[in-house]
């Protein structure tokens, strides 16, 4: 049987201070990327979210998403991830409904529960409600793209008769990220997929498949790639390593890997790959490197890498985007997808 896997490109739209250009050109240089990555045979764009950082790290992922879908023609485009606690799941509907009518349903949504707290205090919300938080916001969201007059009452939402207009004529898939087992299992148990980073609880998502009695064929893993693909690794590292190191760094302080107490911050970009998500391949090793992730992982539909690391130079990320482009990806494909 025919299996197809997707590949795409992951933005954050980061632009830190030692770098810093003005943001409107960051936003233009960036859509013209997309574009024209498009163009080279990439599948997927996907924009994550955070609120709050000095480097403007993307707080509207959906707007950058309309603006996506406007200037695009055949890209999958979705979230990995947006921040489903912060939001209200009415609102949430409306707008993801006008991003797929716009994108003539290209649009899906990926979401999580978030880990920042200053980002919960600003928007009224409690770190501790996150699962019933996700879990009401999905249901309601399903019910509204259904067309339903939504009456519900639950521990976080109560709405009373209310009904979204206009509904999305393809309703986004919803994909739920995860790195516990607990919300683990719940994406196995109510998204449509599951989206890892670095590949971490990958297991656990297809354990909780199995745990809650549905085929391996329903699991969907979209797939997070941190690989840097480059013909002189070595030389790629010491053009892009501080950019590296700010990232990671810039992760530690948000408390993504319990904070600086628990994670020291790297000192060097060749700390941050050895013990950050890195990997630096040479287009052949990627190659056999994607190859056999795809094989080893048969429910990993889209695997996604980022285009450009905070503060690096567009024609920087656009010549590793080329290099995929040219010599990995035709032959993944060729491997894979027959």
């Amino acid at each position: 049987m025919a299996r197809h896997v997707s590949f795409g490109l992951w933005y954050d739209f980061r632009n830190p201070e030692p770098w810093r250009t003005p943001f409107e050109k960051l936003y233009e240089d960036t859509l013209d990327q997309i574009v024209w990555a498009e163009k080279l045979g990439f599948d997927s764009i996907w924009l994550t979210e955070h609120h709050f950082c000095e480097d403007g790290y993307t707080p509207s992922p959906l707007v950058i998403a309309g603006a996506i879908g406007a200037r695009t023609k055949r890209v999958q485009i979705g979230t990995n991830l947006l921040l489903l606690p912060l939001y209200d799941p009415i609102r949430m509907a409306e707008d993801c409904a006008t991003v797929s009518l716009l994108s003539g349903g290209r649009f899906n949504l990926g979401v999580g529960g978030g880990y920042v707290e200053k980002e919960f205090e600003v928007f009224g919300r409690q770190v501790q409600h996150r699962p019933s938080l996700i879990e009401e916001s999905i249901e309601i969201l399903r019910a509204a793209w259904a067309g339903d007059t939504i009456t519900f009452s639950g521990k976080r939402y109560e709405y009373a008769d209310v009904r979204v207009s206009p509904v999305p004529e393809t309703p986004p898939k919803i994909f739920l990220g995860a790195i516990s087992e607990p919300a683990a299992d719940r994406a196995a148990r109510i998204a449509d997929g599951f989206l890892s980073s670095g590949y971490v609880a990958q297991d656990l998502y297809v354990n909780g498949i199995r745990k809650f009695g549905k085929n391996d064929k329903d699991a969907k893993i979209y797939a997070g790639c941190w690989g840097i693909v480059a013909e002189d690794p070595e030389a790629e590292l010491d053009r892009i390593g501080e950019h590296l190191r700010y990232q990671m760094n810039q992760y530690i302080l948000m408390g993504a890997f319990g904070g600086p107490e628990q994670t020291p911050l790297f000192e060097t970009p060749e700390a941050a790959v050895e013990n950050g998500f890195y990997e630096f391949w040479t287009p052949d090793e990627a190659v056999h490197k994607l190859v056999t992730l795809v094989t080893e992982w048969p429910q990993i539909v889209d695997v996604h890498f980022w285009a450009q690391f905070p503060g690096e130079p567009i024609d920087s990320g656009s010549r590793r985007i080329e290099t995929l482009s040219k010599h990995v990806l035709p032959k993944v494909r060729a491997a894979v997808n027959r």
